[in-house]
């Protein structure tokens, strides 16, 4: 974001709890629309108050600094993520297989939905981490790591501790890649490429 755009004014915030809780809701929520469509650093606040409909003079009533923003989105974007994988990986009336399967098939949809317009957060965060302030890459890290131990814990269902965390890791790792590809392509076919190669790894692993 540039460092610029705003610098703390005066103003009065909404008179009422509620009020207050509800403007910073919609601030994180264009937040995340922004970032995952932008980036970080291309996301001028500027343009995302006006989306939300926010008056630039409210901006520090609800965060710290530009900084504290990022960081909250982030926290906000991994309870997301983190619900719908659960939602998927959780569901023991399937096999793990079929869970990841479910997953994939659901994340596909939401980038078709968006035209590819949207990526990952976490994952286009990591990519312009050089210019991001230094708590992001903790921040993004922890998320991660939550990731990968909901998917572990999906697949030792089917497979020792060891060979499920590295597995875990593994998809992950290529996951993030095909979502890039599949943004720069505009199409679900990177998607694809990865969940089959990975779907037949499971059934020799």
């Amino acid at each position: 974001m540039n460092n610029s755009i705003l610098s703390p004014r005066r103003g009065r915030p909404p008179g009422n709890p509620d009020g207050m809780a509800q403007v910073r809701d919609m601030l994180i929520r264009t937040g995340v629309q922004f970032l995952t469509e932008r980036g970080f650093v291309a996301t001028g606040l500027d343009s995302l108050l006006k989306a939300a409909c926010v008056p630039k003079g409210s901006f520090y009533y609800y965060f710290d600094s530009k900084e504290d923003f990022g960081l909250k989105i982030i926290e906000a974007y991994a309870r997301y993520f983190n619900a719908k994988l659960d939602r998927c990986l959780n569901d023991r009336n399937l096999s793990s297989r079929d869970r990841i399967r479910n997953f994939m098939e659901d994340a596909k949809s939401g980038m078709i939905r968006y035209d590819f317009r949207r990526g990952c957060l976490i994952g286009n965060l990591g990519q312009e981490l050089n210019a991001l302030p230094g708590p992001f890459r903790g921040a993004l890290n922890e998320v991660m790591r939550q990731w990968e131990a909901r998917m572990a814990s999906c697949l030792t269902d089917d497979y020792d501790a060891d060979t499920a965390q590295k597995l875990a890791v593994f998809f992950w790792i290529g996951w993030e890649g095909a979502v890039l590809r599949a943004r720069l392509e505009g199409s679900a076919q990177p998607l694809d490429i990865f969940g089959d190669g990975f779907l037949a790894l499971l059934e020799r692993a």
